[in-house]
């Protein structure tokens, strides 16, 4: 029987990724290999934004033409679900049969044996489509530094046994990502050569003539900042973040840049972008912008540029791994102390980046460990077995350290090394046998009540 694969996929980081997996031979049967005979690929892109129309389509983009003919045919989500949004697309669980049956229809795939590649498994419209080909082997395909986290909440069994492998750019050479980590799935980490072929491929598909005056012979050495706009996050004030950015360019100074590329978030307000060419007037340095598609890592490469700056960015290592850009991350402490809860999604990504910018963590394995702890901390129901490590992991470091990545209130709720003694409201509070100490007495005193209710009834003839 034929086997086919389907590439459901929403983000560029994750389209190259996947076009730089094929190149190197990574995604045959059984993940070794070239393709098997009658096997196809089939890229089912879909636009997952929150306005759709402010994003980049991978699935109609110039840029990414090349990268899609890697594939025997495009078939997009997004008008298939209309008018839902792709985000919202969940349906009961009843009709998935059909909507099978639908879409093999839609997309020809016949009775053939599904291979499904998925990015954010967690939502939909990845796990619906998980779901929905219930027969389906199951993959992830990284999307930049989220990938080293633990999935966000436990998914079925019935789908965590069927994910088979986890695609993603190697970017941290000797760490592995913590998704589907306890169900086994195997990793396959894409070379950084391949991903940077694809990254080029991508960025010289469609010239971008500002760029390509940036990069114009003579140009000065040049630092990249980059920006994230953490305030849309609710993570900063609009203040804050335009401090943290004015200290970007401060650091583009100390690092020896005579002219600085600010390439923006696309929501970020243009008061930011007036704070931080005042900002690199003040230390006499040269201040351009530059918008549009182009993924950071190539306007890095095409800048040559000396250094890469951003908040907790997945560029820092991407740049680092692919051209051995000196990357310098700023803020990243402030983030990690206020994202809130605990578990959020962008915890690993922000200790990733703070900690591969500090001498402490420079040793994959060390680095490795770090992740496996913070990965614990996020979702020890999840990551069980990663208990023992993150506890060795703590155990180890100075109460500063500790408390930068799992904050005192965590240890306490984990009973992890390093946590703080228990206040006598938390010890009253605190679950003793299943209950806290207050609630086991109110529970003891509402039975005595209605002991003394029957003993009153019982006297009285009632």
């Amino acid at each position: 029987m034929n086997r086919i694969q389907l590439f459901a996929l929403h983000s560029p980081y994750g389209l190259m990724g996947t076009a730089a997996a094929i190149d190197a031979g990574l995604l045959g049967d059984q993940g070794e290999g070239e393709q098997g005979e009658g096997e196809q690929r089939i890229l089912v892109p879909m636009n997952t934004a929150k306005v759709p129309e402010t994003a980049t389509d991978i699935g109609t983009a110039p840029r990414f033409a090349s990268l899609r003919a890697r594939f025997g045919r495009v078939e997009p989500l997004n008008p298939l679900v209309d008018p839902h949004h792709p985000t919202a697309w969940q349906p009961d669980e009843q009709d998935l049969p059909m909507l099978e049956r639908l879409l093999r229809r839609a997309w020809g795939l016949g009775d053939a044996q599904i291979d499904l590649f998925v990015q954010s498994p967690q939502v939909a419209p990845a796990r619906t489509l998980m779901a929905l080909f219930r027969d389906a082997r199951l993959n992830v395909v990284g999307d930049g530094l989220m990938t080293y986290a633990p999935i966000r909440s436990r998914l079925p069994r019935q789908l965590t046994e069927r994910v088979d492998r986890v695609v993603h750019a190697d970017v941290l050479p000797g760490v592995a990502p913590l998704v589907f980590a306890e169900s086994g799935a195997v990793r396959v980490p894409v070379p950084a050569p391949a991903f940077g072929a694809a990254l080029r491929e991508a960025g010289d598909a469609e010239p971008d003539a500002s760029l390509e005056a940036l990069a114009a012979d003579g140009a000065p050495p040049t630092a990249l900042v980059i920006g994230q706009y953490l305030a849309a996050l609710g993570l900063v004030s609009p203040a804050e973040e335009t401090a943290m950015q004015a200290a970007m360019i401060d650091r583009a100074a100390e690092a020896g840049a005579q002219r600085v590329v600010f390439k923006p978030h696309p929501s970020a307000p243009p008061a930011l972008t007036a704070a931080l060419a005042g900002r690199a007037a003040a230390h006499a340095i040269d201040f351009a912008v530059l918008t549009g598609d182009l993924p950071a890592e190539y306007v890095a490469h095409r800048l040559a540029a000396t250094d890469v700056i951003a908040g907790f960015s997945t560029a820092l290592p991407t740049v680092r791994a692919l051209f051995g850009t000196r990357v310098h991350a700023v803020g990243t402490e402030t983030v990690l102390a206020r994202l809130t809860p605990y578990e959020n999604s962008n915890r690993m990504p922000a200790t990733i980046i703070d900690a591969m910018t500090r001498a402490e963590h420079a040793d994959p394995e060390r680095m490795q460990s770090l992740v496996d702890t913070v990965g614990y901390a996020m979702q020890p129901e999840i990551l069980t077995h990663l208990r023992q490590r993150a506890v060795e992991h703590l155990g180890a470091l100075s109460r500063t350290e500790r408390e930068r990545y799992v904050p005192p209130a965590r240890l306490r709720a984990l009973g992890l090394p390093g946590a703080p003694a228990p206040t006598r409201l938390q010890r009253l509070t605190d679950p003793a046998g299943g209950v806290g100490r207050l609630e086991e007495l109110r529970l003891t005193a509402a039975g005595a009540k209605r002991r003394a209710v029957r003993v009153w009834k019982a006297a009285s003839g009632r």
